[in-house]
């Protein structure tokens, strides 16, 4: 009985936060509009200071500034503040050049190399905006990209948006299309959150804004910052929201190996962000969001685990099990298959997902061990840029 309940309930938990969550969310976000308490055009605006730390992105930096210079946001009410993490390539000479461009563009050349939250922290303290927008150097802005997020904070209850990113650069023999449709679902989970509740678990880290009054400094080790930052809003009480009319745009990764280890730092600070804020689980707003869109699938690889040594246990002598093992076994022969499927130029789509399914869970399985060891330093090495 109590090996059947183990694997019934993993089974169930697995379901839940990657199927039956959606649904719910789906049924109890149909009619609700979200914040309508917004800023017209023509009203006198924030000022904005956005906010980039940049590490050798010469391939991309230039493209960046330009497209937030080329916005709707009046130029008068905003500025950009770029701090650059012991660059060794031309990012730092390309920004310069832009300086005797835009007044209101500041530089610093960092000489040692921190990690991208001690960047931020330091740029922060610079700023003369009511709103941060922390934003990557390759995630490039829409036209509209500034005022969609910043409309919002008219309502004083919105403590931080969040964007919308639309991925480019999709290639069929790589991860792309499985990441894209990955980041997809997460946009349209967030947004239905952000209706319900105004409890959305977590931004796009390449793009969002919150009140400078907000901003809580990042602790130096920490490895997943934006996460930090949000629940820190929830803390304090207030909301975050998703808007999809703010769009930003990035090439979606595309190799399995680099985007493996990306998940590994991430599911390491997932862990870091867990034990600093459990507490908000058992809170009415933002508890049921926290626990069935992050905290059980941060535990998803246990849960498959479990599920997995139940069913074998429960096999000895029980038919219905035995049959329920055989697919298992093979559902987990997925990715062997989908290699070898890659290696003969087959793409299968339904095989490509389970493989980067299971990717994601082991990335998560490794972070959790990672985290329990006392991580010293936030700097990481940032996906190559396209």
């Amino acid at each position: 009985m109590m090996a059947a309940l183990i694997f019934w309930l993993a089974i169930f938990l697995v379901l839940h936060t990657y199927v039956l969550y959606p649904v719910i969310l789906r049924v109890l976000s149909s009619g609700r509009k979200g914040n309508n308490a917004i800023f017209d055009r023509s009203e006198d605006l924030p000022k904005v200071s956005v906010i980039i730390a940049a590490h050798n992105e010469e391939a991309c930096i230039e493209e960046k500034i330009r497209s937030i210079y080329s916005g709707t946001y009046p130029p008068d009410k905003f500025e950009v503040l770029i701090g650059s993490d012991q660059s060794t390539d031309r990012t730092a000479e390309i920004v310069k050049g832009f300086q005797s461009q835009y007044s209101s563009l500041y530089f610093e050349d960092f000489p040692e190399r921190r990690g991208k939250g001690n960047v931020v922290n330091d740029l922060v303290q610079h700023a003369t905006g009511s709103i941060l927008v922390l934003t990557d150097a390759n995630v490039i802005f829409d036209g509209d990209t500034l005022f969609h997020m910043v409309k919002h904070f008219k309502n004083e209850m919105i403590g931080l948006v969040d964007t919308n990113m639309v991925n480019r650069g999709m290639k069929a023999e790589g991860i792309s299309y499985q990441e894209k449709a990955y980041i997809s679902r997460e946009v349209g989970i967030k947004d239905m959150e952000s209706r319900i509740w105004g409890a959305m678990m977590g931004p796009f880290g390449g793009c969002y804004a919150i009140r400078k009054e907000d901003y809580a400094q990042v602790p130096s080790n920490f490895l997943v910052d934006d996460f930090y930052i949000n629940m820190k809003i929830f803390e304090k009480g207030k909301l975050a929201i998703n808007d999809l009319q703010a769009k930003v745009f990035e090439d979606v990764p595309d190799e399995l190996k680099v985007e493996f280890r990306r998940k590994v730092r991430i599911g390491t600070g997932n862990f870091q962000n867990l034990r600093e804020f459990w507490r908000l689980i058992f809170t009415a707003r933002y508890g049921f969001a926290f626990l069935s869109h992050k905290v059980i699938r941060w535990f998803g690889p246990f849960f498959l685990l479990l599920a997995l040594a139940a069913n074998i246990y429960l096999a000895f002598g029980h038919l219905l099990y035995q049959i329920i093992l055989a697919g298992h076994i093979l559902i987990y022969l997925i990715p062997m298959a989908d290699w070898l499927m890659k290696r003969a130029g087959v793409y299968f789509a339904p095989f490509r997902l389970a493989t980067h399914f299971f990717s994601m869970n082991a990335a998560l399985l490794i972070g959790f061990f990672r985290s329990l060891r006392q991580v010293r330093s936030g700097v990481w090495e940032r996906t190559a840029r396209r």
